[in-house]
C-alpha cells in the first residue's frame, strides 16, 4: 500500500475516534444532566465540580492526568511513548464535555420519568461513542488504559478488573460527596444504570454493525498494520467481531468423489446424547466429537481443558456475569473468556465438518454449521420422567436433585444457545429432525441413518453402514 493510502487510512481512524470522543462527551453530559448520578468514570470529577470552582471538564482533565501518572508507575519501562497520546486526548475530552454541558444547558428535567428518559438516551449515546472509539482502534481513554495497566501488572481478568475500577470510582465519589457536602451527590441509581447499560449497548452495536470496519477502512494495510502518530507501522488491528471464516469446501457431486457429511446433535440433558452419538458414529465408521472438542479448543485459547469444561455451555443470567461480560466493550484488546472459548470450539467444529465424516454433539454445532449443505441437524429429547431416571442412575442422585440438575443444565444450555445464535434452543425449525429417545436406541439410530442418506445422498454413509453391518 502506498504511503498516501496508508496515511489516509490512519487519518480516517483518527477522525472516527474524534467523532466518537465527541459522542462520548455528549452522552456523559446528558447522563449528568438527568441528575440521577453520572457514569462511574465521571463520578469523581463530577462530585469535585459540585464543590469547587472548576468545571466537570476541568476535573475530568485533572483526573485523567492522574490516571496517566498511575499508569507510568504501574508499567514502568513498559510505559510506551504512544501512551502519552492520552494527554491530548484527555484535554480534548474535557473540553468536549464542557462544550456539551453548555450545549445541553436547556436540559433541566424536573419530573422523575423525564430524568429517566434523559438518562437512558444518554446511555445510548455514550454506548455509541464507546463503539466508535473501539472501532477507530487508535487511542484508549485514560480510564480504560489504567485498567489495562492493572491487568498487565497483576495478570488479572479485564472484565472483573474494569468492574472493580468502576465500583471503586463510585465509592470514592460517594465518600467525597459526604465529606465535602455532607450529602450524597453525583452517585445515584443512574450511576448503576450507566454501568450496566453502556457496555451492553456498545457490544450490541458492534454485533449488528460488524460489517462497518471493512466498509469504512477496506482491507487493513500490510497485514493489519496501523501507523502511530509518527507514521511508523504498528501491528495490532483487531479482527472484526463476529466475522466467521468461510471454511466449507465446495462438495463435488460427480464421479467417485466422496461427499462429506456431518451430524450435529443437540440434546436435552439426560436424553442419552453421548451414548447415542458415539454409537451412531461407530455405526457410520466416522469421527466422533464431544469432549474431544474441549481438548482441541484448549490449545488455541491458552485455557486448560478443565477451565473450558467448567465454562462452556454454562451461560448464566446473573447480573454479575452480564456486567463482567459487557465491560469488555471498552477494549478490543481483550476478549471475554466465554466468547474466546465459543469461538475456539466453533472453529474446531467447522474444521471437523470440513475434514471428513463426523458426528458432533452439542456446543451450538447445528447453528455453527447451518450453512453447511452436508450437515444433518438432529435434536434429541425425552420425557422428563425418563431423563430423571437416567440422571439418577448415571450420577447417583436422588429424584429431587436429578430433576434440579436437569432443569438447571437445560436452562443454561438454552441461554448459551440463544446468546450465541440468536435462536431458540430445541425449536424444531432449527433441525431436520427432532426425535424422542424413549422410542428406543436402535430406532433412533436407524432413523437418523435414514435421514443422513435421504438428506445428503451420501454414498460414503451408505457404504459405511453396509460395511458396519457385515462386520
Amino acid at each position: 500500500m502506498s504511503k498516501k493510502k496508508q496515511n489516509n487510512y490512519i487519518v480516517k481512524r483518527y477522525i472516527i475516534f474524534l467523532i466518537g470522543l465527541f459522542v462520548n462527551s455528549l452522552g456523559v453530559a446528558l447522563i449528568t444532566k438527568a441528575n440521577l448520578g453520572t457514569s462511574p468514570i465521571s463520578s469523581i470529577p463530577y462530585v469535585l465540580s459540585l464543590n469547587y470552582p472548576f468545571t466537570l471538564g476541568n476535573f475530568t482533565i485533572f483526573f485523567s492526568i492522574l490516571l496517566i501518572v498511575l499508569q507510568l508507575i504501574l508499567l514502568g519501562k513498559n510505559f510506551k511513548v504512544e501512551h502519552l497520546l492520552q494527554i491530548p486526548v484527555s484535554l480534548i475530552f474535557g473540553y468536549f464535555i464542557d462544550f456539551c454541558m453548555i450545549l445541553l444547558g436547556f436540559v433541566n428535567p424536573e419530573a422523575y420519568p423525564v430524568k429517566v428518559v434523559d438518562l437512558l438516551i444518554g446511555c445510548l449515546i455514550l454506548g455509541g461513542g464507546v463503539y466508535m472509539e473501539v472501532l477507530a482502534d487508535v487511542v484508549m481513554l485514560p480510564g480504560e488504559s489504567f485498567v489495562r495497566a492493572v491487568v498487565f501488572r497483576w495478570k488479572t481478568e479485564f472484565g472483573a478488573t474494569k468492574i472493580c475500577f468502576d465500583v471503586s470510582m463510585a465509592v470514592i465519589a460517594a465518600v467525597l460527596s459526604f465529606v465535602l457536602a455532607g450529602r450524597l451527590d453525583g452517585v445515584r441509581e443512574g450511576t448503576v444504570v450507566a454501568a450496566l447499560l453502556v457496555g451492553f449497548i456498545a457490544r450490541t452495536i458492534g454485533r449488528y454493525l460488524s460489517f462497518m470496519p471493512e466498509k469504512l477502512f477496506g482491507s487493513v494495510p500490510e497485514a493489519g498494520a496501523v501507523s502511530d502518530s509518527s507514521g511508523n507501522p504498528e501491528e495490532g488491528a483487531a479482527e472484526n467481531e463476529g466475522e466467521a471464516a468461510e471454511n466449507i469446501r465446495a462438495v463435488e457431486e460427480a464421479g467417485d468423489v466422496r461427499k462429506h457429511f456431518c451430524i450435529a446433535i443437540g440434546r436435552q440433558y439426560g436424553s442419552g446424547r453421548r451414548d447415542l452419538g458415539a454409537k451412531l458414529a461407530e455405526k457410520l465408521n466416522c469421527d466422533f466429537y464431544d469432549k474431544e472438542i474441549i481438548q482441541l479448543a484448549a490449545g488455541s485459547t491458552g485455557y486448560t481443558p478443565e477451565y473450558i469444561s467448567k465454562r462452556e455451555e454454562n451461560m448464566t443470567n446473573s447480573l454479575l456475569y452480564d456486567l463482567v461480560h459487557e465491560m469488555y466493550a471498552y477494549s478490543d484488546e481483550y476478549e471475554p473468556p466465554k466468547d474466546k472459548i465459543f469461538e475456539a470450539e466453533a472453529e474446531v467444529i467447522r474444521s471437523a465438518a470440513e475434514k471428513g465424516n463426523c458426528v458432533i454433539v452439542g456446543r451450538c454445532a447445528d447453528a455453527i454449521l447451518k450453512d453447511n449443505p452436508n450437515c444433518v441437524r438432529v435434536f434429541l429429547s425425552a420425557p422428563l420422567k425418563m431423563r430423571i431416571q437416567t440422571v439418577m442412575k448415571r450420577e447417583g442422585l436422588d429424584e429431587k436433585a436429578a430433576k434440579h440438575k436437569i432443569e438447571q443444565t437445560d436452562r443454561r444450555r438454552a441461554d448459551n444457545y440463544r446468546y450465541y445464535t440468536r435462536r431458540v434452543w430445541g425449536m424444531s425449525g432449527n433441525y431436520q429432525m427432532c426425535i424422542d429417545t424413549s422410542l428406543g436406541e436402535e430406532y433412533v439410530i436407524d432413523t437418523v441413518l435414514s435421514l443422513v442418506k435421504n438428506v445428503n445422498g451420501s454414498r460414503s454413509a451408505e457404504q459405511a453402514s453396509e460395511s458396519s453391518s457385515k462386520t
